[in-house]
């Protein structure tokens, strides 16, 4: 079976800058890119600067690879990281950001991402129909 991609992005960011939003209360900041369960997971760890910024990272290389940016009215929140039960991530995606991926003619996304010291990286490709 043949593999198409239809779409690559990556993003990198600053951990420290998470850091400083979690410090200074910001919540309304983090409630307007995070889902709750993004959060909550976030929030359960000792330093929940890194897991949030490597799910910012995740949402930004998402829309990177659709080449869209936040265009279109796609909201932070309709693009959400999930992990499974070996805690490998995945992009789950509702509202306009899915509506925008399925006309894209996009069929599955594919995500790696890794923090370590102040940086956070996200890499997506998004598989479209075989060629």
């Amino acid at each position: 079976m043949r593999v198409r991609i239809s779409g690559l992005g990556n993003d990198l960011c600053r951990i420290s800058r998470f850091r400083r939003f979690v410090e200074a209360d910001r919540q309304a900041l983090l409630k307007r890119i995070f889902t709750a369960e993004e959060l909550a997971y976030a929030q359960s760890k000792t330093d929940p600067a890194p897991h949030l910024a490597v799910r910012f990272a995740a949402k930004e290389a998402l829309l990177k690879a659709l080449g869209l940016g936040l265009r279109c009215g796609i909201r932070w929140r309709e693009v959400a990281v999930v992990r499974n039960d070996l805690g490998r991530p995945a992009l789950v995606l509702q509202g306009r950001a899915l509506e925008l991926f399925q006309a894209g003619g996009h069929r599955q996304i594919h995500l790696s991402c890794s923090h370590d010291g102040d940086y956070a990286l996200a890499t997506v490709v998004l598989e479209g129909p075989g060629a």
